[in-house]
């Protein structure tokens, strides 16, 4: 008997079940992505201030990605997304009473901030778990550009939305952030499937367990390239959203002007999910790769002409690949790794990637005090050594198409 296909994921329940309930949720999150830097400009004018919060962010991600990574591959998956859910909700509708009540100092908006990016690393070492669970083994990729499509309409609609409310009242965009992980929460109750597999409880210590995940990256030069290739990416993105959001400002251009040039990014993204079927078929997995790479270099335009407008369009290029890229490197990822070790390979993954993640808005907001052309140059400097490195390495010369990749 021949085997049945499986259904479309366009027919997939539990999964639209999962991508809507994150749409929402990431709405959530980009509209606050903004509103952090608009705040703390609007309260210290300091684009040093804005760069700490956005790094307290991201560090909050990065100390509890190994942690996170273990829980999930030890407790059920479902119940610490919910938490994290709950997490995030408190912390973000908490920043938003406070504004409305009396107002808020820097070190509240970090803490806040911190406790978000906490609740996203708990939330996101569970979350490939639930895609290997109501994903078949065929249809990760497929998967994989759905999220970045989704992530890409919600980089498209979050800023502007984000910059809007903030120019109604600075708390609105915290408290719709809030309402999004309520949403989330819903989602993760009405799926019917599994966050895991069965398995047996591990009684080694948390140290030999994390270091299982490590182990197991580490021996996967794909993954250890691509993880690290990432993790460089990561350190540029963030720093130069930073440096758009400065720039635009200091331009003169309202809360509003400015999230819609932030979301000209999530437009290319968008636009990039769409070609991304068409470019994963056309392209072999290395030369995807190596486009996002080279892509990121367009930012020294910048140099040349030291506009807002010329910044957002040096980052379309990269948008218009990531989709693809995201395709081939998660869908290998899930793809290659065993279930039970699913989340500590994430975390180890996460820890690798997003390490210089927090680097990005601190270093980026110090060097916009002394000038925006510096900024850009160490960015755009980052990028091209990044682009040669990755042409030259072997893990990305070697890589074969996804379906030749064995299961685990």
């Amino acid at each position: 008997m021949e085997p049945v296909a499986p259904a479309p994921l366009a027919r997939n329940r539990d999964f639209l079940l999962l991508q809507s309930g994150q749409l929402l949720s990431n709405a959530g999150t980009q509209a606050t992505s903004i509103a952090y830097p608009l705040l703390v400009l609007a309260l210290t004018h300091s684009a040093g201030d804005a760069g700490i919060v956005g790094f307290v962010r991201s560090a909050g991600v990065v100390a509890c990605t190994l942690p996170a990574g273990a829980a999930a591959d030890r407790w059920a998956r479902r119940t610490l997304m919910i938490a994290a859910d709950g997490l995030r909700l408190a912390a973000v509708a908490g920043l938003g009473v406070t504004l409305v009540v009396h107002g808020v100092v820097l070190w509240g908006i970090a803490v806040v901030a911190l406790v978000e990016g906490a609740g996203t690393a708990i939330f996101t070492s569970a979350q490939a778990g639930a895609v290997r669970s109501v994903v078949p083994p065929s249809q990760l990729p497929a998967a994989a550009a759905a999220q970045s499509g989704r992530r890409a309409a919600v980089q498209l609609v979050g800023p502007p939305l984000g910059g809007a409310l903030f120019g109604l009242a600075r708390s609105l965009p915290f408290l719709v952030d809030a309402g999004s992980y309520l949403l989330s929460t819903a989602s993760l109750l009405a799926m019917r499937t599994p966050f895991q597999q069965e398995r047996a409880a591990d009684p080694a210590p948390l140290r030999r367990r994390v270091a299982e995940g490590f182990r197991f990256l580490w021996s996967q030069p794909f993954l250890r390239t691509s993880a690290l290739a990432f993790g460089a990416g990561n350190f540029i993105g963030p720093g130069l959203l930073l440096a758009l959001v400065v720039v635009a400002r200091r331009h003169g251009l309202a809360a509003g002007a400015v999230g819609g040039l932030v979301a000209t990014f999530g437009a290319s993204v968008l636009a990039g999910a769409l070609l991304s079927a068409v470019i994963r078929r056309r392209l072999r997995p290395r030369q995807i790769l190596l486009t996002e790479l080279w892509a990121a270099t367009a930012v020294v335009a910048f140099l040349a002409w030291p506009s807002p407008y010329v910044l957002a369009a040096s980052l379309i290029p990269t948008a218009l690949v990531i989709p693809s890229s995201d395709s081939v490197v998660h869908g290998y990822r899930i793809a290659m790794t065993p279930d039970r070790l699913l989340g500590r390979a994430e975390a180890a993954r996460s820890l690798v990637s997003l390490s210089f993640s927090p680097l990005g808005p601190l270093v980026a907001g110090f060097l916009l005090e002394v000038s925006a052309r510096v900024a850009v140059a160490v960015f755009g400097s980052v990028a091209v050594a990044l682009a040669v490195w990755g042409t030259l390495s072997p893990a990305l010369r070697v890589t074969p198409p996804l379906e030749e990749v064995e299961w685990a």
